[in-house]
């Protein structure tokens, strides 16, 4: 899937997907967590696979990653990655626990919160765009890492790399309403090749039944 093959009205429309999808989290996460969230998708971009190292602060820098296989209409790959600190600080939140850390041994419960968030944010984020596309998108059950984001990357990058060149970056916040602090993630959206194709058609569809409007 070459980058010239989405158009701005396919990121567009992926960018108002994920708005979707971020509000679905939202209520999801403020329901756990009994206090108001608010996400916020702000970018999303067709990256190319030898700059997506750089988006996580380099191939060897340590992150928390819920990895997703994509099943159904278009399959592929998902992992929504976040920086260590900023991970804790959500978990210990949502299990009520301080001094949680993703230290090894990571604590059963702070690795469940973990696989729960991810498969909030990336659930609502596919049923948002099975729900644009009428595609028929079904995630895995979530698999939690923490290590070095070009070795947890890698693995999602092995099947396509090979055909396509690119990958979908979601840019994700997530803060309290009444809190200036965020915690910034990034979705990478990786489908397998044939799925790419597939995905941008069904955004043919949609663009060219939006006539321009607002949407």
């Amino acid at each position: 899937m070459e980058k010239d093959q989405f158009t701005n009205i396919h990121l567009d429309i992926l960018k108002e997907i994920g708005n979707i999808g971020a509000g679905h989290a939202a209520t999801a996460l403020s329901t756990l967590l009994n206090k108001k969230i608010d996400m916020k998708i702000p970018n999303v971009r067709i990256v190319p696979f030898n700059e997506i190292m750089e988006l996580a602060g380099g191939s060897e820098n340590v992150v928390v990653s819920v990895f997703l296989r994509i099943e159904g209409d278009a399959n592929g790959n998902m992992f929504f990655i976040l920086p260590i600190e900023q991970g804790e600080r959500f978990i210990r939140q949502m299990i009520g626990d301080p001094t949680f850390t993703f230290a090894s041994p990571i604590s059963e419960l702070g690795a469940s919160a973990a696989q729960e968030l991810g498969n909030i944010l990336a659930g609502s984020y596919l049923t948002a765009l099975s729900d644009f596309t009428q595609l028929d998108l079904l995630p895995s059950v979530p698999a939690l890492s923490v290590d070095m984001f070009g070795a947890i990357i890698s693995y999602g990058l092995l099947e396509v790399s090979q055909i396509c060149d690119n990958a979908i970056v979601i840019d994700t916040t997530l803060y309290e309403a009444d809190s200036l602090s965020a915690v910034n993630g990034h979705f990478f959206l990786l489908p397998n090749p044939e799925s790419f194709q597939i995905i941008s058609n069904h955004f043919q569809i949609v663009g060219s039944g939006m006539n321009g409007d607002s949407y």
